[in-house]
């Protein structure tokens, strides 16, 4: 059963992210499953650090974007989601390519959202594994 109370389509997820950090970052979502989303993100001059890995703030955007994005799709109406907390544990360094975040929810309450999302690289090896906490507003 899907967790998804706003229909949508990944087009139209895509087209809400245009002129923003996600897009300037080259985010880009690339599966809605029933129960979590995916995106992927180059690893280039854009979300490098300066010594040539992937900047771990980069990692905590795509999994910030996947999580917010998951958990406004869980509200309905005139619900707003907003981000409480965010962590992340980096675990492999990534040189070069793209990452692909894979977010499925953890606890999806009335107030509270809880999303764990997994960063891995080409070879599906776990690069960054992530937590966003929400607060849903009415």
């Amino acid at each position: 059963m899907a967790i998804w109370k706003r229909q949508t389509t990944l087009a139209e997820i895509n087209a809400r992210n245009a002129g923003c950090l996600v897009e300037h970052l080259g985010i880009h979502f690339t599966a809605l499953h029933d129960d979590g989303l995916e995106a992927r993100m180059p690893v280039d001059a854009r979300t490098r650090q300066p010594f040539g890995l992937l900047h771990g703030g980069a990692s905590v955007v795509l999994a910030e974007t996947l999580g917010s994005m998951a958990g406004y799709l869980c509200t309905e109406g005139e619900e707003m989601l907003v981000g409480l907390e965010v962590n992340a544990n980096h675990l492999r360094a990534v040189r070069e390519g793209e990452v692909r975040g894979r977010c499925r929810p953890l606890h999806l309450g009335r107030t509270h959202q809880v999303w764990q999302i997994d960063i891995f690289d080409e070879q599906d090896r776990l690069c960054c594994s992530a937590r966003l906490t929400t607060s849903v507003r009415r």
